[in-house]
């Protein structure tokens, strides 16, 4: 499409129930006019009208000119906030003024090609509405000069309207991630940055703004995410003039990047989202991601790790009869955590000695592997290639390739620093070694963690600034051993859930959510993970009787139940359950195994329950003929019995049979008599199942029920 036919008027791109219109008017950078639900087809001359109709009155005080905000704004087009481009040519050039000399059209999408002569550098900006319906957006930015273009920063901005007036973000720590926060959208900017090098367990997944009191299944809410694995920024500002945004982009360290003549930095994707409610939000990310040609196509493996299991204490006897109990549950993937290799006996030492260790396994890993193959399961190993321990081999013979300032060692953490894989030569080793031992085992899954955060994380001699080439070096690591072992599949564990965005899920096939696996902790992580990412790409364990995090005790059923829609695996001894908790474990597995092409595939969805000790959520089937719900009891309720059980999402004109689901179906509470309806279940319309709902089951704290909606007819006329 020629730049004269795109800019006589806006553009309208629709897809996947959002509309998207542009104004690319008058030669500058394109400023969204709506974003947000589809308008349906409209008019060009229509196009016009609302996109002049949106043009702001001049007041007292104000510029002349209207303020042409853009999705990279520019402090040329009057707009005095955060800035779109940061940087300078040696003092100058500190003000960019694109404006566009083409634009490509491509489906749902376009590439708007700008320059700014003066500050000689130019700019492509790429928007696409996904089929899901998220709009992503990037930037590319050129220095055309003949000198060196500093960059401080880019961000990109989406407007929002001013409807939206409370912000959600989660923030969080080791062992408690994914906390919800929320305050008001006041005038002014309310920004959130990572410094770590990584997301950190700390990170928003999603910026929203929405509606006051915006909740999963109502209000007005829109969200951003940067698809980014090392720092980076996200902020919501609102101006006096009127105009709020959310923006968001790669967060730079002094002097990271500094583009030579005919340089280029690409930004990464900033991904918007928006719903009535939380939950359409997140089904457009959950939706997209199930559309990648990579992602995960097979029954996700239910997985045994060996971590809370058995520590640093490797015995092949123990570990082989472990893998002999797991195999008689079902388990369908065993991984063999830390302590393999090298002088690894603790977490002080070896780290980065990627050798089996002859000292624990004398024959090599050949022995476990080939029991746990002959098992019928996969063998996955655990590796944390980007770290390295001062007392190890690695590091004593090349101290050199350590992030750090010049002259001395960045602050220690758990005994470890990080490894530059921005040095070609540390790049190479690290390669060499997993590579070696991909091509030696029968490995199917590495479980890759990123236990620290960059500190200080200086490059080469000179110590400049390296979290963005060493994140641009994890990247093309993780891409080239997944180029030469087909079907090889990793989780990115990151002290849990601390490197959690859309762009390392673009190389990686799951997530682990956090290090804690209580299950009451984890009912608060795994739902504001799902916020982001669906539950087949989260790793949800059945620990042991006892939390090894927090010491609190549960029963089986309640840690079952916790980990039963997501990604499904165990961390705990299971050879030293009894006979009893080893049945009931394999009655959950197989329960999981029948109803995971439901789980991993369907709607996530989550009652809005006036009771703040009851949680509702479930799985509803793409067709709608199908949900699993979960019924969970946090803590005592102080209506006496519970109230009602409303159940969202379903065919509101369908017919459905709704039970207890086995082996979910035991309630353990003070009822003296149990629910009429518990008993032969109950068939109801979805509309009367979300509007009026059943009697809740009255449960002890810290219990769930599973209940399940069959499709069985439609009503009657």
């Amino acid at each position: 499409m020629s730049l004269t036919s795109v800019t006589t008027a806006p553009l309208h791109l629709r897809a996947g129930g959002t509309s998207v219109v542009l104004d690319l008017r008058g030669g500058g950078l394109p400023r969204i006019v709506h974003w947000g639900h589809d308008l349906g087809s409209i008019a060009p001359e229509s196009l016009v009208e609302l996109a002049d109709a949106q043009v702001p009155p001049r007041v007292t005080g104000s510029l002349d000119s209207p303020v042409a905000f853009a999705v990279l704004p520019e402090q040329s087009a009057g707009w005095l906030g955060t800035p779109g481009v940061s940087g300078h040519r040696a003092g100058s050039a500190f003000s960019t003024r694109f404006e566009v000399d083409g634009v490509d059209a491509r489906g749902t999408g376009l590439v708007v090609h700008a320059a700014d002569p003066a500050a000689e550098v130019a700019v492509d900006v790429e928007l696409e509405i996904t089929p899901s319906g998220l709009l992503r957006v990037r930037a590319g930015l050129t220095n055309t000069g003949t000198s060196v273009f500093d960059l401080e920063g880019l961000v990109l901005a989406l407007p929002v309207p001013d409807l939206a007036t409370e912000l959600l973000t989660t923030t969080g720590r080791h062992l408690r991630e994914r906390v919800p926060q929320r305050q008001p959208f006041t005038f002014g900017t309310f920004m959130r940055e990572s410094r770590r090098g990584r997301p950190g367990a700390d990170a928003t997944l999603v910026l929203a703004a929405g509606e006051r009191g915006f909740t999963s299944r109502s209000g007005r809410v829109w969200g951003v995410h940067v698809a980014w694995s090392g720092n980076h920024r996200v902020l919501a500002e609102r101006a006096i003039s009127g105009e709020s945004f959310l923006a968001g982009g790669e967060l730079l360290l002094p002097g990271e990047v500094r583009l030579e003549p005919g340089a280029r930095y690409e930004s990464p994707w900033l991904y918007g989202s928006h719903g009535n409610g939380l939950d359409e939000l997140a089904s457009r990310f959950h939706e997209h991601l199930r559309a990648r040609p990579h992602h995960p196509s097979t029954p996700r493996p239910v997985t045994l790790n060996t971590w809370e299991a058995v520590y640093f204490d490797h015995d092949l006897d123990r570990l082989t009869h472990l893998a002999d109990v797991a195999a008689e549950l079902g388990v369908e993937r065993f991984v063999l955590d830390d302590g393999w290799f090298g002088s690894r006996r603790d977490d002080t030492q070896g780290l980065g000695d990627w050798h089996v260790s002859p000292d624990v396994w004398p024959a090599g890993l050949h022995p476990l592997a080939d029991h746990v193959v002959d098992r019928g399961m996969q063998f996955g190993l655990w590796v944390e290639p980007e770290m390295v321990n001062p007392d190890s081999d690695l590091a004593r013979a090349h101290p050199d390739w350590i992030l750090g300032a010049p002259g001395r060692a960045p602050v220690a953490a758990r005994h470890q620093q990080v490894l530059d894989l921005g040095n070609p030569d540390a790049f190479a080793h690290i390669l060499g070694r997993l590579d070696a031992l991909l091509d030696e085992y029968p490995i199917a899954y590495l479980k890759w963690d990123h236990n620290r955060d960059l500190v200080e994380p200086g490059h080469g001699a000179g110590g400049v600034p390296g979290v963005h080439r060493h994140t641009l070096a994890v990247y093309r690591l993780l891409d080239e051993l997944r180029a030469r072992h087909h079907g090889l599949e990793i989780e990115s564990c990151a002290s849990g859930g601390a490197r959690v965005d859309l762009g390392i899920m673009e190389r990686t096939d799951r997530i682990w959510a956090s290090d804690c696996i209580d299950p009451l902790e984890r009912e608060e992580i795994q739902r504001w993970t799902e916020l982001l990412l669906p539950p087949e790409l989260i790793g949800e364990h059945v620990g042991s009787p006892v939390a090894h995090t927090t010491g609190r005790t549960h029963t089986l059923d309640f840690r079952a139940a916790s980990a039963f829609f997501g990604h499904l695996g165990i961390e705990w001894d299971i050879a030293q359950a009894d006979a009893g908790e080893r049945a009931r474990m394999a009655e959950w597995i197989t329960a999981h195994k029948a109803l995971r092409g439901l789980l991993h595939t369907g709607t996530r969805v989550h009652a809005d329950h006036p009771d703040p000790a009851l949680r509702v959520h479930g799985v509803v089937a793409v067709d709608r003929d199908d949900a699993v719900f979960a019924v969970t009891q946090l803590t005592t309720s102080l209506q006496y019995p519970t109230g009602t059980l409303r159940l969202p999402g379903l065919d509101p004109d369908a017919v459905y049979d709704v039970r207890p689901l086995p082996p979910g179906d035991r309630i353990e509470g003070m009822a003296l008599e149990p629910l009429p309806w518990w008993r032969n279940g109950v068939r109801l319309t979805g509309r009367a199942l979300a509007e009026v709902g059943v009697r809740a089951p009255v449960q002890f704290p810290e219990r769930t029920v599973l209940v399940r909606a069959r499709r069985i007819d439609a009503p009657s006329p």
